[in-house]
């Protein structure tokens, strides 16, 4: 059996999306669909597959309490199709309730691809920035940022860079003795983005998800470990010796006097030890909710203490697309990606040029049908370009029922793209606009 590699700086190549859930601990998304209200498409459809961690996020959004999205973009090339499905993402959640966080990742580009300071702004608000304001994102309730002129991100990485050492990191990503210093800065500074939303000035803890594609899943992996290490009380569920349940509070690094606090504003029965709190009599069908009531007392009393009170943080992950050529996307085969800000006709040709799932002759299209599994049209149609899930459903039965010709579906589809790449650069216009309007982000439109 072929190992599963995943590795945020290459190219990952994930055909059974099945194996995700046994090699890397990822659980179904599909499992949390009947739970969610008016779920995006790439929920509906199976394009998000995974997520660890979801659940919170979910109870929060239902309750209607608190909770962040956030996510970044490294400014290194142009905004394609993949980094569109992060941006829905966020904008969803947003308009969901949650507090929006989008990070421009100036400093992974400049220490990983070599990319100019200057350019970094460049990209980052002529390709990102417009593209995602263009799209949705909520300016009044957002937040955007470059790494690089973030000083709460900064201080909250040196936090951060106490509780992980270069031999982790090294084992994690794989790297090189040779790899430079400003590199592995780099990982600890997307720690620092990803548990930002959860900071004092924001709001304080909350459970926050990071919408990613399945390769940037060491970086949250690393995030929740960093996260539970900053933490100074573990609370667990725990069976006696009879199998009954209970909750235990122990503690990590805040003393005795902090673990004192936290016994007077428990009720119930209970047990002090040197160094953690035992709380008995809670039935099985209640122990989720008292565990989430006595997290809450924790969480409290650690930041009145000085600590964080960190959430781990939560990811969905979304499928990869195709090439429109077949096989993987590549930066360095133009042909098969398309951006959000290359001429719309241009994009129109790439589609009328695409790999199809088709057969070899009409007539063998009639007979055995299409296979819309393979077909990057199919996929344009079903990740961008059509929003009834019933076309969806009909484009999919009359392709593989041969009912469908490929030159048809390419017309179709190219005619789509070329309207919503034109509408996107309009609306990419009136952003700039928006933009201005808003003094924090004056300055993204002098670069």
């Amino acid at each position: 059996m072929v190992e599963i590699e995943i590795d945020p700086w290459g190219v990952a190549d994930v055909k059974d999306y099945t194996r995700l859930f046994t090699d890397f601990g990822i659980s179904p998304f599909k499992q949390l669909l009947d739970g969610i209200e008016k779920p995006h498409l790439y929920m509906r459809r199976g394009i998000i597959v995974g997520h660890r961690g979801y659940e919170e996020v979910l109870r929060a959004m239902n309750e209607r309490s608190k909770f962040a999205v956030m996510s970044g973009f490294m400014p290194s090339g142009r905004i394609h199709l993949g980094g569109k499905m992060v941006m829905d993402e966020i904008i969803w959640h947003q308009r969901m309730g949650g507090d929006a966080f989008a990070c421009i990742a100036d400093m992974e580009s400049h220490s990983v691809r070599g990319t100019s300071w200057k350019k970094c702004k460049e990209i980052g608000l002529n390709e990102y920035i417009l593209s995602l304001v263009a799209l949705g994102f909520d300016v009044e309730k957002g937040h955007i940022y470059f790494q690089s002129e973030n000083k709460k991100l900064s201080d909250l990485a040196f936090e951060l860079g106490k509780e992980v050492n270069f031999s982790e990191i090294s084992a994690i990503y794989g790297f090189p003795g040779d790899v430079n210093i400003s590199h592995m800065i780099s990982v600890v500074m997307q720690n620092a983005d990803i548990l930002q939303p959860q900071l004092l000035e924001y709001g304080g803890p909350k459970p926050a998800v990071i919408p990613v594609g399945v390769d940037q899943d060491p970086h949250i992996r690393l995030t929740r470990d960093i996260a539970s290490r900053m933490r100074m009380f573990r609370v667990e569920k725990r069976l006696d010796k009879d199998q009954k349940p209970y909750i235990s509070i122990r503690e990590k690094k805040a003393g005795r006097k902090a673990l004192d606090e936290i016994a007077s504003r428990i009720g119930g029965t209970k047990k002090m030890y040197a160094m953690h709190i035992d709380v008995f009599g809670i039935e099985a069908s209640e122990i989720d909710r008292n565990m989430r009531e006595i997290e809450e007392i924790v969480r409290a009393v650690e930041m009145e203490y000085g600590g964080y009170g960190f959430f781990f943080p939560a990811a969905t992950y979304h499928r990869f697309m195709q090439g429109l050529t077949g096989g993987k996307m590549s930066s360095s085969v133009p042909e098969s990606y398309i951006t959000l800000t290359e001429p719309p006709e241009e994009t129109a040709r790439k589609v009328k040029q695409a790999k199809t799932g088709g057969r070899a002759t009409a007539e063998e299209q009639r007979k055995i049908g299409g296979s819309p599994a393979q077909c990057t049209v199919y996929e344009l149609m079903m990740s961008h370009l059509i929003e009834e899930d019933a076309y969806v459903k009909e484009f999919f039965e009359d392709c593989k029922n041969g009912k469908r010709k490929c030159k048809t579906c390419k017309s179709e589809a190219a005619e789509l793209m070329f309207s919503f790449i034109n509408n996107h650069q309009e609306e990419r216009e009136r952003a700039k606009e928006v933009l201005k309007e808003h003094e924090v982000y004056k300055h993204f439109l002098d670069v």
